[in-house]
């Protein structure tokens, strides 16, 4: 539990950290993003319990990664992490989930997720800011991605890409799970 404490008080030192940066009142980040002045108050205070898209929208909206509201300061030039270290920002009802394993620092950072979609597991994104482009390379199994409502099958040893200010879902397919690392590739500089 004192973990979760912990990450709960690094995410609202970051969320706090990057809104001011931004000079964005509470009021108008929480337009921006879409989430309550409310949910925003509690989170800066380390009480909220935000969920994944929530954390997607503050992101995008402040122009920094996700890993990078999540994190603490970096202590060292390598960091090997264990997929084990890291918990699950999603869970699919079929029993898939999505892991922020790291993030590249740098004036446009890169989040490095490693992902499972059981058969049947779907997830829907909604559109990120301009410039975002993501890119699902299936090391195992198979799955559908699906871009403004276009379908492409993407295979065990295939890498896709796609603008990711579009409207897009990952839908595992086949028999079997699929396995995939995904990496979102950030603009420079703020939203």
């Amino acid at each position: 539990m004192a973990e979760t404490e912990a990450a709960l008080r690094t995410l609202a030192h970051n969320v706090r950290g990057a809104r001011t940066r931004a000079g964005l009142s509470l009021d108008e980040l929480g337009r921006r993003a879409k989430v309550s002045k409310g949910a925003l108050v509690a989170l800066e205070k380390a009480q909220g319990n935000p969920n994944f898209a929530t954390l997607v929208r503050l992101a995008d909206t402040l122009g920094v990664s996700v890993s990078a509201l999540m994190e603490g300061s970096p202590e060292q030039r390598v960091r090997v992490v264990s997929a084990d270290a890291v918990m699950p920002l999603w869970k699919g009802e079929r029993g898939g989930e999505a892991r922020l394993m790291l993030t590249t620092s740098g004036p446009a950072p890169t989040e490095v997720w490693r992902w499972t979609l059981e058969p049947g597991d779907e997830y829907p994104s909604h559109p990120h800011q301009a410039g975002v482009a993501e890119t699902i390379n299936v090391t195992a199994g198979r799955m559908v991605l699906v871009v403004d409502g276009v379908e492409h099958p993407v295979e065990a040893g295939q890498t896709a890409t796609f603008d990711a200010a579009h409207a897009h879902t990952y839908r595992g397919s086949g028999t079997e799970p699929c396995h995939l690392i995904m990496t979102v590739h950030l603009p420079p500089g703020p939203a």
